[in-house]
């Protein structure tokens, strides 16, 4: 007997959803994605299309849902114009809007919900770390849009009083097959792979199995609701980041990149030099008081695992 009778991942075609649908794919009975793409079925995968901020077709196959996962949003890496701010901004709440209206209107809800978000919420941070107890919000557009993101989800879902709700908070996913990993080794096997802006800004980052692992941990945890960190318990200094890989991947040079070459370079190449100059100093409070084990504490051991 699975699991779970239904989980629902909303935009789980991305680097984060294609990794939970293998997880789950032996644990669920059905697993629905929704997507921007065409309808298909692949043995227990169902994928329906859905344009992420209003309710179609796919409204009915909510019902009886165990799980609602929500990965939707636009990617960030990109320039922030004001056409691109608004598409970040209306991904993110649209889609937690329609999925909580296609629930209202066919009258039920979830099990569980869980809402990713970021943890760019959190001030730049090189004095101390954030957690979930004493964190400070930070300022700017992406901190915005992380509390618009969050304030929508506890909005929308505020008389859903059943379902057990939760929040994460997620830092750099290191994955092999796609996102930032693959684009630092390029840059590393170029000897470009040396410290960015001043290297003392902290890097949270987190590998994509314990993404996985935090999210059934969870899910296995009637009591875990509310916020979480998902980010590793040892964030390291950009330039150890940086040097840590080069030691991975036995590579001793790498040119650094100062700020103004960082500014020159995000013109280019049409994306915000904040996504590697921001000092993210989160770390996973709630998870390691709950007993949860990461499995990649250190980044040396997920560089090794990611390069094997």
């Amino acid at each position: 007997m699975k699991t779970y009778s239904k989980i629902v991942l909303a935009g789980g075609t991305g680097q984060i959803g294609k990794a939970l649908q293998c997880h789950f794919s032996g644990l669920s009975e059905e697993i629905i994605i929704l997507t921007r793409g065409g309808n298909s079925t692949k043995g227990n995968l169902r994928f329906l299309h859905w344009d992420g901020k209003s309710i179609g077709a796919w409204k009915d196959a909510l019902r009886n849902t165990d799980v609602v996962i929500n990965l939707a949003g636009k990617n960030v890496n990109c320039r922030y114009t004001e056409a691109n701010q608004k598409e970040i901004f209306d991904s993110r709440t649209g889609s937690v809007e329609a999925l909580a209206n296609a629930f209202r209107e066919i009258g039920e809800e979830p099990g569980t919900w869980i809402q990713m978000a970021s943890a760019t919420i959190y001030r730049h941070a090189e004095d101390r770390a954030q957690t979930e107890a004493n964190g400070e919000e930070g300022t700017g557009f992406s901190v915005n849009v992380c509390r618009k993101w969050e304030s929508t989800f506890w909005h929308e879902t505020q008389n859903f009083s059943e379902m057990k709700k939760v929040v994460l908070r997620t830092s750099l996913v290191l994955s092999k097959s796609d996102g930032v990993y693959p684009r630092l080794v390029r840059m590393a096997s170029f000897g470009l792979g040396g410290f960015q802006g001043n290297g003392r800004q902290i890097v949270s980052w987190i590998h994509e199995e314990d993404v996985i692992g935090a999210i059934v941990w969870i899910l296995s945890h009637a009591r875990l609701e509310g916020i979480f960190n998902l980010t590793a318990p040892k964030p390291l200094a950009n330039q150890e980041f940086m040097n840590a890989l080069r030691r991975t991947l036995k590579t001793n040079f790498g040119l650094p990149a100062p700020a103004w070459l960082l500014d020159l370079g995000a013109f280019f190449i049409r994306t915000e030099t904040e996504l590697v100059l921001k000092s993210r100093w989160v770390l996973p409070e709630r998870l390691l008081t709950s007993g949860f084990e990461f499995k990649f504490p250190e980044a040396e051991m997920a560089f090794a695992d990611l390069n094997r």
